[in-house]
């Protein structure tokens, strides 16, 4: 099979959707994931991915507009565990788990192989930079575009503005937006066709993860779906009050989706 008969069948498959409480989450893996965007670039097709886990799509149950961003993404993938289940028992079998970090490390060898530049914006004071470095010391051809940190506040029109300039005047292929949810998917999906590179990516804590400042689950937790467990001990003044409601919130209504399907909302695999 050629590579474009290959990238035609890997975009195919990340078209379908399992829809998870309203969200539809993309059936892929990641080789198809990174396949996709990889064609974004070298094609110059603007999209944003949405890195997903249980959070956003709870989130999405109480902010219409938050699930119509999901669902409008070039790509949706699964960054947890449990939306991998969920997706294999709607009848997506070929789905595996797109880890953000993970995503993020096999695209910084591609960029680096393929000279894609990078644009870090979001983290902490001083995290993107941080990251940038540690990328470029594992990666020496990795090209780096630019880096910024917003401030926590909501930007005005002019500094937004102001920003797009200098993202823009970077000429990233490659936006990685660590904002966290819901913020990265609202920046995204206001800011997609006012920057100008073609792929906008959020991906959270992986700038954390992949600086690091931050440690990662053991990858067994990761397989079994507790990861959610690891970061609530590292960060239990932070995490308790999100994932007290997130977790029974998540696995409740997951449960009645299988159980009475047709009690919850329509799920199809056409994207809103």
């Amino acid at each position: 099979m050629s590579l474009k008969d290959q990238t035609v069948e890997c975009s195919m498959r990340c078209a379908d959707r399992a829809f998870v409480l309203g969200v539809g989450i993309s059936a892929t893996t990641l080789d198809d994931a990174i396949t996709t965007i990889d064609h974004w670039i070298a094609t110059r097709v603007h999209n944003y991915v949405c890195v997903t886990g249980a959070h956003g799509v709870i989130e999405s149950r109480s902010d219409p507009q938050l699930c119509k961003i999901h669902n409008q993404a070039g790509l949706v993938v699964p960054d947890g565990m449990p939306l991998v289940f969920m997706a294999r028992r709607l009848g997506f079998h070929s789905v595996s788990r797109v880890y953000g970090p993970d995503l993020m490390q096999r695209l910084t060898e591609i960029s680096a192989a393929k000279n894609y530049r990078q644009f870090y914006y979001g983290g902490s004071s001083g995290l993107a930079e941080k990251l940038a470095r540690t990328l470029q010391d594992r990666h020496p051809t990795l090209l780096v575009a630019g880096t910024m940190t917003p401030p926590f506040r909501a930007l005005t029109a002019e500094e937004d503005e102001a920003e797009i300039a200098r993202i823009n005047a970077a000429k990233p292929d490659i936006v990685w937006v660590g904002l966290s949810t819901p913020k990265q998917e609202y920046w995204m999906a206001s800011h997609l066709g006012r920057i100008d590179a073609p792929v906008l990516i959020g991906v959270g804590a992986a700038f954390d993860f992949l600086a690091g400042t931050k440690t990662q689950a053991p990858r067994w937790m990761q397989n079994a779906g507790l990861e959610w467990s690891y970061r609530l001990a590292c960060e239990p003044r932070r995490l308790w009050r999100r994932y007290a409601r997130i977790v029974p919130m998540f696995f409740a209504l997951a449960l009645a989706q299988l159980l009475w399907p047709q009690r919850t909302a329509k799920h199809t695999s056409t994207i809103p």
